[in-house]
């Protein structure tokens, strides 16, 4: 979510500086000759990428892989117990997956966090802290944003994750008739500048919107949105706009819940107890993409194909799926959610980060992807599924 810089003036004169276009204007020829300008952007490599604003020069490293923490901020994905999540939470940080992703709104994820990140204090050398990486979002409703009424909880995030500086705070916005996320921007923007916050990134923004933050002179270092093999939204206008201005994405609903895997390849769920149930809230948001993209028949041949790039490479259908949007240069990272204390899939996570898909893998999913609905013609773009 979130980000920012000032505004006024010296906005105008960094947009001009980082090369924006103007709304409405940014077609494919400016960009095809901006991007020769520039160099075509390159695939990160390796576990890490570094998330940076050109306007600020803040920047983060991040694990190109996030472990997401949405599943611990309700019952339905199995019931948290405090302890055994933070001993998950270690594990996963000395497999080297040390990039965890939270919300105010989470539950107890924020809590959990901080509950870990002391652990890893006292019993893991310094040199694993400097790797741990903490993201979380605000998500407001929709009032008047004050100062105070921001920095509150700006600090609210601060003591339940017990860090002095959030690493990343992630901003949200319901309603983009209301003005307001301006004035919260700048508010952050305050306080990043006063040591609170290290970057300020959004989440669920349009591209229209981005390019507006920016033009108001805010360092946006990254936009999470929602972003998968069925749902390729990202990779229209918003992928035109992180090329143009250095932006970075940070995708969930990468692997759908958990529907891109074997578990549902060669199901049918339209049928009552024919196939595995859609049992968290996850599952059930994923399949309505589905119905959105074309349905569950095809969806099943989009299985197949990711299957068989599975099988050639020795690992699961997931692990493809979160490697070829790992493979789109817009992106930095993808989340992968974890039921701490639950179940893990540590392995299977790390060899997302070692696959190699070649020309012919990116070849034939990209062609299954595109047997479906355009969801921009279908949903709007990035974020507007919240905002019907």
């Amino acid at each position: 979510m979130l980000l920012c810089a000032r505004s006024g003036a010296g906005a105008v004169m960094a947009t001009a500086a980082a090369g924006l276009p103007r709304r409405g204007r940014c077609g494919r020829r400016r960009r095809c000759t901006v991007a020769a300008a520039m160099g075509a952007p390159e695939v990160e490599k390796g576990k890490t990428a570094t998330v940076r604003s050109k306007a600020s020069g803040d920047a983060l490293e991040v694990c190109r892989v996030v472990n997401g923490m949405w599943q611990v901020s309700g019952a339905s994905w199995g019931r948290v117990v405090p302890a055994a999540a933070v001993d998950a939470m270690l594990a996963y940080a000395d497999a080297g997956l040390a990039t965890f992703d939270m919300a105010d709104i989470y539950g107890p994820a924020e809590d959990l966090y901080g509950m870990f990140i002391n652990k890893v204090r006292r019993e893991r050398p310094p040199e694993m802290l400097e790797e741990v990486r903490g993201l979380t979002k605000w998500v407001p409703p929709p009032v008047k944003m004050t100062r105070s009424f921001v920095e509150e909880n700006i600090n609210r995030s601060r003591k339940r994750m017990d860090v002095a500086a959030l690493d990343m705070l992630q901003f949200h916005w319901w309603d983009y008739a209301n003005p307001g996320y301006l004035d919260a921007l700048k508010h952050i923007t305050d306080l990043k500048e006063e040591g609170k916050i290290k970057t300020v990134a959004l989440t669920n923004f349009d591209t229209e919107r981005l390019q507006i933050i920016l033009e108001n002179g805010i360092p946006i270092v990254s936009n999470q949105v929602q972003h998968s093999i069925v749902d390729m939204r990202p990779q229209k206008k918003m992928a035109e706009l992180c090329d143009l201005t250095g932006v970075k994405l940070i995708t969930y609903g990468t692997v759908m819940g958990g529907l891109l895997s074997e578990k549902f390849l060669d199901t049918n769920i339209n049928i009552p107890f024919a196939g595995p149930p859609l049992n968290t809230p996850s599952l059930q948001k994923y399949k309505r993409m589905i119905d959105a993209w074309g349905g569950w028949s095809l969806f099943q041949a989009l299985l197949q194909t990711l299957k068989k790039v599975s099988l050639k490479h020795g690992v699961p259908i997931s692990t493809v799926a979160v490697r070829y949007i790992l493979n789109q240069t817009s992106v930095a990272g993808s989340m992968v959610g974890v039921r701490l204390g639950l179940s893990e899939h540590i392995r299977d996570t790390n060899a997302i980060l070692s696959l190699l898909l070649d020309e012919e893998d990116m070849g034939s999913i990209t062609e299954a992807s595109q047997r479906g609905r355009n969801l921009m013609e279908v949903i709007g773009d990035c974020g507007d599924e919240y905002r019907a």
